[in-house]
């Protein structure tokens, strides 16, 4: 092994591609070692931002606190046309706008059984 850093848990963060920046530089401040990913969601094929940390078990708490302090929910309108949905009543489709929450954070918290850097 070439270094000894000793993690135990590995950090899954979903958040929102607006508030991906600041969760990761906060993350960084206090300590955490962070990997960024660009990814979209399923639902409304939006932006996100998949950050990987590793740490230790005694320090899951608080980074959980970094992401729910740096993320927030919001509130955004849509348009459904976009969504390529279909009506099957006589195959006519009127797209409307729909209120949606986007942001926050979806989190997953993992065992890590082994680690090394190569």
């Amino acid at each position: 092994m070439k270094g000894e850093i000793l993690m135990n848990k590995l950090i899954l963060a979903i958040v929102h591609d607006e508030d991906g920046s600041r969760v990761l530089e906060n993350l960084n401040k206090s300590g955490f070692r962070v990997t960024r990913l660009s990814s979209s969601g399923g639902f409304l094929r939006a932006g996100n931002t998949t950050l990987v940390i590793g740490t230790e078990a005694e320090k899951v708490d608080e980074a959980i606190q970094l992401i729910k302090n740096s993320s927030k929910s919001r509130k955004q309108i849509i348009d459904t046309s976009s969504m390529g949905a279909n009506n099957s009543m006589g195959g006519v489709y009127m797209p409307y706008p729909v209120e949606v929450t986007v942001g926050g954070a979806t989190i997953f918290v993992l065992d890590v059984d082994r680690f090394e850097t190569v």
